[in-house]
Order: C-alpha cells, then sequence, then structure tokens
C-alpha cells in the first residue's frame, strides 16, 4: 500500500461510514468524493513536481482496480492529465477494506451490538446503557468504549454483578471474582461509577462502590439519637452523646441488644441532613443514597429487638427518593414511612425546587399510579422536585 492511496481510500471510507448511506438512511443515492487538492495541497503547486506526479501513478492505479472513479480536468474539451477529484465506488468496497487492510465498521458495530445484547437484560441500569449504545449505533453514533472492546466487555461484566453484590466485599477480593484478576477492575473503575450514576440512583459518585458493599477497608454505619447499643458487652449510649457514632461492619455481627428510647427510628438519605438533623424523640440513622448490606444489617437488628416503634425515611422529593424508599422496604421487610416527602414539603420550600430533567419525569410517570401518586402528579403539574438540604430541620 503506497502512501497517498492509502490516504484517498481512508478518506473515502470514513466520508461513507459517516452518511446515512452507511446506516440505510438516505433517501436518495449518495456519492463520496472529494477534490484532490484539499487532500494534498501541493498537488497544485508547480514546484511540487514530483507529488504531482506520485499523486497521478498512484490515482490511476487505484483507478484500474475499480476501487474509485476519477474526474480530471479539462482544456476545453480535452481531458487533460490534472485530477480534480476521485470518488469511492461502493461496489467495490470489501476490496478497498481489504487492501488498506482496516476492519470495516460495520464489522465492528455488529461485535458490539453483539456484546451489547448478551447483557441488555441483566439488569434494569445495564438494559438503559445497552439500549443507549445500540440507539447510537443504529443512528451512525460513536458508542462509550467502542473503541476499546475488552473494556467494554469488563465494563458490562462489572455492572452485571456489581448491583447483588449482598456482603461486604473488598474491591480486589471483587475483581478477581469477576475479572479473574485482582487490579483489573481499577482500570475500569472511573467508567463504572460513571455509568452507575448517570443510569441508576446513584448521585454520590465518591461512595457509590461503599455503598453497594464494595470497599477498601471495612465500611462504618453511622447512628444518633436516644438509644443504645450492647457490642460484645460494651454499651454504647448515643443518647449521651453530641453527634453521631460510626459501628464498623465488623462490630455488627457483634451486637447483642439494641434498645431504642425513641418513638421512632429514622433513616435519612442525605449525609447534611442527617448531620443537622436533632430530634430527642428519634433515633437516627444515615443512609447514603442506597443502603447497603452494613446499613440494612443494623436495620433490622433495631427492627427484631423494637418491632413496635414507627419506622420513618427522609429522602430527596424526586424519584430516586421514593425508588430508595421502595427498596429499602423490600430488602429490609419494613414499613417505613415517608417522611417529609409530600406536597406539602414542596408547597412550603417551593422556592428551593429545582426543574425536572426529562429524565426525571420519565421515572416519575414510572411511580405513577402507586401510594405516591399524589406528590407525583403535583411535581409533574409543576415542573419540581426538592432535595431534602433545603429543608429546615
Amino acid at each position: 500500500m503506497k502512501k497517498y492511496e492509502g490516504v484517498i481510500l481512508n478518506v473515502l471510507l470514513d466520508q461513507y461510514e459517516r452518511s446515512k448511506s452507511f446506516i440505510g438512511a438516505n433517501k436518495q443515492n449518495q456519492s463520496f468524493s472529494k477534490k484532490i487538492e484539499d487532500l494534498f495541497p501541493d498537488y497544485a503547486d508547480a514546484a511540487q513536481y514530483d507529488v504531482f506526479s506520485s499523486v497521478n501513478e498512484q490515482v490511476q492505479n487505484l483507478e484500474k482496480t475499480g476501487m474509485i472513479t476519477v474526474k480530471r480536468k479539462k482544456r476545453g474539451k480535452i481531458e487533460t492529465d490534472v485530477i480534480a477529484s476521485v470518488q469511492l465506488n461502493l461496489e467495490k468496497l470489501s476490496d478497498a477494506y481489504r487492501l488498506l487492510g482496516r476492519r470495516p465498521k460495520a464489522d465492528r458495530n455488529d461485535e458490539i451490538l453483539s456484546l451489547l445484547n448478551q447483557y441488555m437484560n441483566c439488569t434494569p441500569l445495564l438494559h438503559d446503557f445497552c439500549q443507549e449504545q445500540v440507539d447510537r449505533i443504529n443512528s451512525n453514533r460513536k458508542p462509550q468504549y467502542s473503541g476499546d472492546l475488552v473494556k467494554l466487555e469488563r465494563i458490562l461484566k462489572v455492572l452485571a454483578e456489581v448491583e447483588n453484590v449482598e456482603e461486604e466485599v473488598f474491591i480486589r477480593n471483587f475483581s478477581i471474582r469477576v475479572l479473574g484478576d485482582s487490579k483489573a477492575f481499577d482500570k475500569i473503575k472511573t467508567s463504572v461509577v460513571s455509568i452507575l450514576c448517570k443510569y441508576g440512583e446513584y448521585a454520590d459518585k465518591d461512595h457509590v462502590l461503599e455503598n453497594l458493599n464494595i470497599v477498601n477497608n471495612p465500611g462504618y454505619v453511622y447512628a444518633k439519637g436516644n438509644g443504645r447499643i450492647t457490642v460484645s458487652g460494651q454499651v454504647i449510649d448515643f443518647g449521651s452523646l453530641d453527634g453521631d457514632l460510626g459501628l464498623s461492619s465488623a462490630l455488627l455481627d457483634n451486637i447483642e441488644s439494641v434498645q431504642v428510647y425513641a418513638s421512632k427510628v429514622i433513616t435519612i438519605e442525605n449525609l447534611t441532613t442527617f448531620n443537622s438533623y436533632a430530634d430527642k424523640d428519634a433515633f437516627a440513622i444515615y443512609l447514603g443514597g442506597y443502603h447497603n448490606s452494613i446499613r440494612r444489617k443494623l436495620i433490622r437488628k433495631i427492627h427484631e429487638q423494637n418491632p413496635d416503634l414507627a419506622y420513618f425515611h427522609y429522602g430527596d422529593i424526586d424519584a430516586g427518593g421514593f425508588n430508595i424508599l421502595l427498596d429499602l422496604r423490600a430488602k429490609t421487610g419494613i414499613s417505613f414511612v415517608p417522611y417529609n416527602m409530600d406536597v406539602a414539603t414542596l408547597e412550603k420550600y417551593k422556592d428551593f425546587t429545582k426543574k425536572l430533567t426529562e429524565n426525571d419525569k420519565s421515572r416519575l410517570k414510572n411511580l405513577l399510579g402507586g401510594e405516591f401518586d399524589l406528590v407525583v402528579r403535583y411535581m409533574l403539574e409543576h415542573d419540581c422536585k426538592l432535595e431534602q438540604e433545603a429543608i429546615e430541620q
């Protein structure tokens, strides 16, 4: 393959692969051509005869193969040897790819689609991510991570498993289990976290893996309020403390008793709200968005020994907040009641509400017809949502 031949074919194939013809969406026949002087500016320079001569020779070679057709300039009615433009012959596409040693974009797309379809229905989050990539391919836009299929497959493998980790696991052990290499997950961690936060109910990039039980070090669950926890014979009186206390996951199995002297237990979604929340008649647990296994373990222990208390969940008034509440109920078996997640709160703090995104609207519509119907309809009608940090404690 000679220099000018390669440039010409690659440029023309690039044009074709970016076109509607490539995805069969064109209504009229398209042609793919390029002025030779745009490709090689020195071609028109009389002082660069060697360029002129070499380009002509190599264009003639391609013309003989039938891969391109050539338009030459005329002097009057006489055609000269000066090349005006070159055009790709679509009937010889396979020959052009073969001569270049270039893999057809269609073949690569097929491989990516096969990979996406393999993981499409593993989880709702994977479905949304994979479907968007399929849509990008079908509209001839570049899908994410398509430049490295090994990386893409590793990302998909991790996403298929990461939301199903029931017990706390160290990152390197998770990496070995899923990818067969203790360091492989570190190379894709940033991408995985970005996808989780974009397509899932995870807002905190810094702690999303921890919330999914994948940790560098043992995790902690933070609690405060009017209650006592006995661990290995040691009594921790939360009511006598001015702030919260973090319990290591390693201690949870050693909890012997939990006594709550308040009338209610409340889980709080966001850290700022947890820190500022003060109610002497409550025992509060920081949830950190979606609850992980160590938080659920403490919550279940509290409920087992204090079943007659009122249990509340305090979260953002948005689709994520309601879905976190539903997930909390489902995975703990406790009938949590929403706290400050109603129309009255939206109206009281209307000056602090934010407008809904299209994704917000779509997710809220999925909640219509359920127990949150009144507040969801209000949010859709008034185009609003509210972060719990805006609410006075």
